[in-house]
């Protein structure tokens, strides 16, 4: 007899049967039981208590934004004085100076065409402070104002100059649009345009630390409008299921790409979307170095010991143009620029600490900005001198073996340019 019609055979011989179940059953999981429950058993939410009042939830209590130090570089609570030596603020201080010397000279090359791009850091110069705080074998996934990043790990002026030139000694070898950074000698992933992609492959990485059992994290960068990208919402989402040592560096400088923090979300900044993703979470002063030290220094503990990824959001301004490509007095006053470059600039609030710990003169500034300008000047003349890659470099590193139709394209182009050498300024290129 086929299982179905025994079934209905004993229901029929058995009439009260499963009238008798379902109230035993509606006894076991009665209103009433449900309403004594205080917490939920449902499982995608087992944090949640019931409630006898229809509300919906559209805020939280703001986050608090920490800080150490104030606009005048005044210690706010001696408990959170930096435990650094003088030579290491020094050295952190004048790699600031060297930055800001730096993209001034590369945005005033790329004004007259010497260069085809470039980004700058001003007003974000406090960053320096999170790459401070990090092991030299992190692993780094930058966006594009990393600069700072890549300085205090010990990338040259030579080397930057190099690749925003493109030149023969390019580590990209003329691939990359200039300030597209990479090293792999400081663990520093190379730098793609598309908006976003380093969140997850940062999160992958991450995990691949993980089961290495490397006492190692990565650390991933990016802007406020990157936040608005799916590749946010699915690196934080894999970063916290899979408990990877991660940590997402949220620069949060109001204006994303063009447009006002005002028109691109509603709710409390990007901060609250790590909450939201059960991620650990803070939110820092952008522009006060050593809050955003101290904030990166504990948020590796929390990833490396415990394996878990940590969301930043550092709050801070924009004071250049998003880029060479964008004018910003298309979408804010020239006036608010300059009165935000006077209020609070992390060079001087860093200098005013400095000063009052007796570690920096007032005349010092002059001489170091003089000192890196005349560097940054030194490397940026030897770079341009410099030939572009060899061609054959368009051909390798895709490929293991060259595949046939590769090999017959490289065919053709030596050939175009053993014809016509000078129509193709062969001259221009470092020789295969």
């Amino acid at each position: 007899m086929q299982a179905s019609a025994l079934f209905g055979g004993l229901c029929a011989t058995r009439p009260f049967a499963a009238a008798a179940a379902a109230r035993r059953a509606a006894r076991h999981f009665s209103t009433a039981r449900a309403q004594a429950r205080k917490k939920v058993m449902f499982p995608g939410a087992l944090t949640s208590e019931y409630s006898h009042e229809l509300r919906f939830a559209s805020s939280v209590q703001p986050i608090p934004t920490y800080q150490v130090m104030d606009t005048d570089g005044r210690v706010l609570d001696a408990a959170n004085e930096p435990q650094v030596t003088r030579e290491e603020a020094q050295a952190i201080y004048r790699n600031m100076l060297t930055l800001n010397a730096m993209d001034q000279v590369l945005y005033e090359a790329q004004r007259q065409g010497r260069i085809s791009f470039y980004m700058t850091s001003f007003g974000e110069e406090a960053l320096i402070g999170s790459a401070a705080a990090l092991d030299a074998k992190d692993m780094v996934f930058g966006q594009y104002r990393e600069a700072g990043v890549l300085l205090q790990r010990g990338f040259t002026l030579t080397q930057f100059m190099n690749q925003c030139y493109s030149n023969e000694r390019d580590l990209g070898k003329g691939r990359q649009m200039p300030i597209h950074y990479g090293t792999k000698d400081l663990r520093f992933q190379t730098i793609s345009s598309p908006l976003a992609t380093q969140i997850p492959q940062a999160a992958g990485a991450a995990y691949a630390l993980r089961r290495e059992g490397s006492k190692q994290c990565v650390i991933c960068y990016f802007g406020e409008g990157a936040a608005s990208e799916g590749d946010f919402h699915a690196g934080l989402n894999m970063a916290a299921t899979l408990g990877c040592p991660v940590i997402f560096y949220c620069r949060n400088n109001g204006y994303a790409i063009s447009t006002p923090a005002v028109e691109q979300y509603r709710g409390d900044g990007i901060a609250s979307r790590g909450i939201g993703y059960g991620i650990d979470t803070v939110r820092v002063d952008g522009n006060d170095i050593w809050a955003i030290y101290a904030a990166t220094r504990a948020a590796r503990r929390i990833a490396v010991e415990q394996n878990k990824p940590v969301l930043i959001e550092a709050m801070t301004y924009r004071v250049s143009h998003h880029s060479t490509s964008d004018d910003s007095s298309a979408y804010r006053s020239k006036k608010e620029v300059e009165d935000w470059s006077k209020r609070d600039n992390p060079i001087a609030r860093m200098r005013a600490w400095l000063e009052q710990k007796g570690w920096w003169a007032q005349g010092d500034d002059a001489e170091i900005s003089k000192s890196a300008k005349a560097e940054v000047l030194a490397a940026f003349a030897a770079a341009e001198k410099l030939k572009k890659p060899a061609i054959r470099h368009m051909f390798e590193d895709v490929y293991d073996e060259v595949p046939p139709a590769l090999a017959r394209e490289r065919a053709e182009v030596e050939a175009l340019l053993n014809k016509y050498p000078d129509y193709y300024q062969v001259n221009d290129y470092a020789r295969n």
